[in-house]
């Protein structure tokens, strides 16, 4: 069984930067991709970055290509989202995932691949 725990959402002005961070429990972290994903009100969840269990490939919605930047620290069991050039439409819950597939050379875009999910943090982009 592998925790979640998503941290540093907030408020912050449209053009502004964010990082957030996804802290896991278990030992096995390090072996999983992990994946990132947003809810907005009224809308479905959906994909915005990937990683690798090495961190070699990562993964971008087109929405968030070359603004964000997904990073893991393996050592710590921890992701990053870095989330630069933000805007109104980048508002949503944010919710780290794991996918327990095993040193997978590929990460997926679906959510219905990740089967560990934390409880989300909200960020807000006011324009």
């Amino acid at each position: 069984q592998v925790q979640l725990v998503e941290s540093g959402g907030g408020l912050v002005q449209a053009g502004g930067s964010l990082r957030l961070s996804c802290a896991a429990s278990g030992r096995t972290f390090s072996s999983y991709a992990m994946g990132w994903f947003r809810q907005a009100p009224g809308k479905e969840r959906e994909f915005v970055a990937a990683i690798i269990w090495s961190g070699r490939s990562t993964y971008y919605a087109d929405s968030v290509k070359g603004r964000f930047t997904i990073s893991r620290d393996n050592a710590k069991n921890t992701v990053f989202l870095q989330m630069n050039s933000l805007k109104p439409e980048d508002t949503a819950v944010y919710y780290c995932a794991a996918d327990n597939t095993w040193y997978s050379s590929r990460a997926s875009t679906r959510a219905s691949d990740y089967d560990y999910w934390g409880q989300g943090t909200r960020v807000t982009v006011s324009s």
